[in-house]
């Protein structure tokens, strides 16, 4: 997602105390502040750990196994081989009329100390069961023999009702690959975008950065892999986010979208009391672990840490590195409207109010006339600015106005109710789309308050998004707490006939409070500072959002193909297609001029832009996820391999017969396979080499292969966005209850940011970013190419010949794409429902 942009970004600023090379001992302080941070998260989370740590046995296991030692003390059998008897004699003597109190004690204490051997070994065969990663690499639909008696043995050892971090002491480490390995798969994913001289001078750097520094910085991350519960996700979250000095709007964070075609109630308060109520009761059930692990293939398990941090989380602006505060319960939302802020409760004596009540409190305040104070209807600004800027602004806002800043950060999460309408409209559902992707990712720059873990925006036609700040967890957690909350909000909590929450009013509810901000003069200047580079910022993002609908997920499988895969490919084409290449002997003056961002390219008046559209490749960042270890968070898949090159230019030469396309297709796909499968097992490139370059910066060693590699721009970065409750919606009955997804703004000022959902079978919807800034891009002229190759790969197969031509018929019929899309066609007009 938004990864992309700050892991280009990064940079840096370490302060260590050690002026020569030779002096370690900062290094070796880093490594140790890493596992002492590991043992204090361990620390906190005591209960949750003693639960989980016995998993899969139980507190009450331990009583069945003294039971069972007691019943056969009192059979006059000795289960413990005589070993109760000499700890007996170790015990106190109390006298006689005590000798059966030593007696239980003794089979307590071995009661207690069987049962702890037992769990340790179930841990130990558990946790090297689960560090077997070849069912990875086995063909899809096909499983070996080998691998079914893993299956088998890990559900032996598994136990049963996992809790969400049950198998958090379970999970192993995160591997720290070879570095000649990580060093000969980098020198392989940058030869299709390098000069063979670039080439030839990088793998000079390389083979110099293996003989004179590898060895020793790769020494370090060992001695941190042992030590640390991970050895490269606490430096990814401080050194490529929380160090990060740039704004977080557009930079850092990144939306989710509502259902795309339905709305189920236009009454703005009634959405957003279901909404928060549905939200708070999937924070009550992270809070009693009553969410399920997410299990790969039903069975292998996934690191839960990250759900911690979900609600009561705010990102603290610092001088020179954020922190993230945590707090271990909040009982009020923060809310905006109009330029004010109200701290809302959202629980009573009796418990956590009900969506009626919750509505009633929302629809309090959009009622109340007051108006803003002066400066304080852009306040929120400032949490956009340049993280400097706002951290010394905020020391003066602390004194001042503390407890109105203490509502906001340590509010459950934030909530603005827009005053303007969003979504898919019948009139201009191009327009309209692009516009509701915009509002999510940037809004108007000081309706957000960025700082905060997600923010839930509500739109006045009942129109739902969410913005998320990216540095505390990744993609498909946030991911999975949207889909219960639209399944929860309308389908299980629902609405009235009348577009109201179900149930009735509380007028002894106390009215919202509003906040009251005294800001001091010198406050002014820098919010109007920040008001100005946040509308800058906002103004220069260009987002498209389009569903395509000519085929899904059902053909790319018949097809049997990775669905995955099978997009990463299509865009490899599309953007080479779209990609800007200068030429080098013009004819007369400028050959070709670029066509306006706003205007779809005609075909026939357009033919020197399409001509212009050809020939480049570059560095593609697809995230995926590294939790199948402990406290793992990403790796980068680089997408823009040889194979798929190959693939590409084969799709451009009309010499080529489509069985030589295809086959190379299903080349770039397995080798595409085999990247993303080495990643996810810890076997990737990036983090690798991210770590390694840290571990360089704090002995200050200098080396020009790490500065080239971490120099690199990403003008191509892809995620999908994954649906993981596909149970929660019924996607035969209501097709278009599924969430559309949601982007992210791009990784570079020259490049674009694409993200993908296949909303259920037959429907992929992207998510397209870049910057109006720039010559060299253009969200919708990407958006057509992508829709262009999508038909293309699929004219290969039989099946996708016919749905090349419907789609081009359909373009021919007059229905293109910006004036009802695909996406929108027929039955899928916007709706909107009352009650399901």
């Amino acid at each position: 997602m938004a990864e992309a942009h700050q892991a280009v970004g990064f940079r840096p600023s370490l302060t260590s105390g050690a002026g020569e090379v030779e002096l370690s001992a900062p290094m070796l302080q880093e490594i140790y502040l890493s596992g002492l941070r590991s043992w204090k998260r361990h620390l906190s989370r005591f209960w949750n750990d003693f639960l989980t740590g016995v998993f899969p046995a139980s507190p009450l296991s331990w009583l069945f196994l003294f039971s069972a030692i007691q019943l056969a003390w009192f059979l006059q059998l000795d289960p413990s081989l005589g070993l109760m008897e000499k700890i007996k004699e170790l015990l106190p003597d109390w006298g006689g009329q005590h000798h059966r109190l030593r007696g239980v004690l003794a089979a307590a204490l071995f009661a207690s100390c069987l049962w702890g051997a037992l769990i340790f070994t179930l841990h130990v065969a558990l946790r090297l069961l689960l560090s077997y990663h070849g069912w990875l690499l086995q063909p899809h639909g096909t499983m070996s023999s080998r691998t079914k008696t893993w299956l088998a043995l890990v559900r032996i050892f598994s136990g049963r009702h996992p809790m969400l971090f049950s198998y958090q002491r379970s999970l192993p480490r995160q591997p720290v690959p070879s570095v000649q390995d990580t060093v000969r798969k980098y020198l392989e994913s940058v030869r299709p975008v390098l000069s063979d001289e670039d080439f030839d001078w990088t793998a000079a750097l390389a083979r110099e950065f293996l003989r004179l520094q590898a060895s020793l910085l790769q020494w370090y991350l060992q001695l941190k892999s042992w030590w640390a519960s991970n050895y490269v996700s606490d430096w990814w979250e401080e050194f490529v986010y929380l160090r990060s000095r740039n704004s977080l709007m557009v930079n850092s964070n990144y939306y989710m979208m509502d259902f795309l075609y339905v709305t189920p109630t236009p009454v703005q308060a009634a959405r957003a009391g279901n909404a928060v109520h549905a939200l708070l009761l999937y924070r009550h059930r992270l809070n009693r672990q009553e969410i399920l692990p997410t299990l790969l293939m039903g069975m292998r398990p996934l690191c839960s840490a990250q759900y911690e941090k979900i609600f009561n989380t705010t990102r603290i602006p610092g001088v020179h590195k954020d922190h993230i505060r945590h707090l271990r319960d909040s009982r009020h939302v923060a809310v905006f409207h109009r330029g004010r802020f109200f701290r809302v409760g959202t629980h009573s004596q009796s418990g956590l109010l009900s969506p009626r009540a919750l509505e009633q409190q929302f629809q309090r305040i959009l009622d109340d006339p007051s108006p803003a104070c002066p400066h304080e209807e852009h306040l929120a600004a400032l949490t956009a600015a340049p993280r400097d800027m706002w951290a010394q602004v905020r020391r003066s806002l602390k004194t001042q106005a503390q407890e109105a800043l203490e509502a906001v950060e340590g509010a459950a999460f934030f909530v603005s109710l827009d005053s303007e309408p969003a979504g898919l409209t019948r009139e201009d559902p191009a327009a309209s789309l692009d516009a509701y992707a915009h509002a999510l990712l940037a809004g108007r720059g000081h309706d957000r308050w960025f700082d905060k873990s997600f923010s839930l925006i509500v739109f006045s036609n009942g129109k739902l998004g969410l913005s998320v700040e990216h540095s505390w967890a990744d993609c498909p957690i946030s991911g999975h707490m949207w889909e219960f909350t639209l399944a929860t909000e309308c389908f299980q909590l629902g609405y009235s006939a009348d577009g109201h929450c179900k149930g009735h009013l509380d007028p002894s509810l106390p009215q919202p409070q509003r906040l009251h901000w005294d800001l001091p003069d010198k406050i002014h200047l820098s919010i109007s500072l920040a008001l100005r580079g946040a509308k800058t910022l906002s103004g220069n993002i260009d987002c498209h959002v389009f569903p395509f609908s000519h085929f899904g997920k059902s053909f790319i499988k018949r097809c049997h193909l990775s669905s995955d895969s099978f997009i990463q490919m299509a865009l490899q084409l599309a953007y080479f297609r779209v990609s800007w290449v200068p030429d080098p002997h013009p004819l007369s003056g400028p050959r070709f001029t670029w066509a306006p961002k706003t205007r779809r390219i005609d075909p026939f008046n357009d033919f020197l832009v399409i001509a212009m559209d050809r020939g480049q490749f570059c560095l593609t960042y697809e995230s995926t996820m590294t939790r199948l270890f402990l406290e793992g968070r990403t790796e980068t898949v680089r997408s823009c391999t040889r194979e798929a090159c190959n693939f590409v230019r084969a799709m451009e030469d009309k010499e080529k017969t489509d069985p030589q396309r295809l086959a190379l297709l299903r080349l770039a796909v397995d080798k595409h396979q085999a990247l993303l499968k080495a990643a996810m097992s810890g076997q990737g490139v990036d983090r690798h080499l991210f770590a390694l370059y840290i571990v360089s910066q704090f002995l200050h060693l200098q080396s020009p292969f790490l500065d080239q590699v971490h120099s690199e721009q990403w003008q191509l970065a892809a995620s999908q966005i994954p649906v993981q409750q596909i149970h929660l919606f019924d996607v035969h009955s209501y097709p278009d209850y599924v969430s559309s997804g949601g982007g992210f703004g791009p990784a570079d000022d020259h490049g674009y940011g694409v993200s993908y959902i296949f909303m259920g079978d037959d429907v992929i919807t992207f998510h397209i970013s870049s910057k109006k800034s720039s010559t060299r891009t253009d969200s919708h002229r990407l958006g057509q190419h992508i829709e262009d190759a999508l038909l293309d790969v699929a004219a290969l197969f039989q099946e996708g010949q016919r749905l090349k031509r419907r789609g081009l018929g359909e373009e021919d019929s007059g229905n293109s794409r910006d004036s009802l899309p695909c996406h929108t066609r027929g039955s899928r007009a916007p709706t909107t429902a009352t009650n399901f």
